[in-house]
């Protein structure tokens, strides 16, 4: 199994969708980082919003992780799809985790929210596309459904904030009295999105036994 890993290790990382998050990155930075170029900080509630909306940005470049233009060809090779899936999240989730922090530090620290919450708040975000990623890839036969999760995050996020019910807050901010309460929900937002991703890993128990099932003609009689 470890030099089936070494082996695997290469080829995943030149699929990986490199342009897609760069550009997420990238764009997540950006809106972060202009604000500081201006003469004035944004306050304490445009910083977080700015923070939410860089992880949405990024959370939108990982709906692509898992597209993959071979994958009725990978399907049939040794190495399992939980196994592939984790060499591609693996330097995804070191770099999100080293982008994240620069994220941070651009922020002030005297407008910036407490670090733990927002990053909850972040890693839900992306766990949320990644678990779509795979509920995408588990339920279709689509080679690159990362342009429609996308879509579909991008379409929840906007519904979210405009209709979640007041009495269940989600989107607060520091100095509301229900900080703590509306993170409880973003921690269960969390946990259900792994468990949706856990549970999207393995390959489709219909496909391997279409597999298992398939014989080669030999005729018109089978024989």
């Amino acid at each position: 199994m470890r030099e089936l890993t070494r082996e695997l290790i290469a080829p995943v990382c030149r699929t990986l969708p490199w342009r897609a998050l760069a550009a997420g990155s990238l764009l997540g930075l950006s809106a972060v980082a202009v604000p500081r170029l201006s003469d004035g900080e944004p306050g304490p509630w445009a910083t977080l919003a700015l923070l939410r909306a860089a992880a949405l940005a990024h959370a939108l470049a990982l709906t692509f992780l898992l597209d993959d233009p071979a994958r009725h060809t990978t399907a049939t090779v040794p190495a399992r799809r939980p196994l592939r899936v984790a060499l591609r999240l693996a330097p995804v989730a070191a770099a999100t985790a080293l982008w994240w922090t620069a994220v941070l530090l651009l922020v002030p620290s005297s407008v910036r929210p407490p670090t733990g919450a927002v990053t909850l708040e972040a890693a839900t975000t992306c766990a949320l596309a990644l678990a779509g990623a795979a509920l995408a890839v588990r339920l279709t036969d689509e080679p690159r459904p990362g342009p429609s999760v996308a879509a579909a995050l991008l379409f929840t996020a906007l519904l979210a904030v405009l209709l979640w019910p007041d009495r269940w807050p989600l989107f607060t901010s520091p100095g509301d009295p229900k900080w703590g309460e509306a993170h409880e929900r973003w921690a269960w937002l969390l946990a259900g999105a792994l468990l949706v991703l856990g549970a999207c890993l393995p390959e489709p128990v219909r496909g391997r036994a279409w597999r298992r099932g398939r014989r080669p003609s030999l005729g018109p009689s089978g024989a």
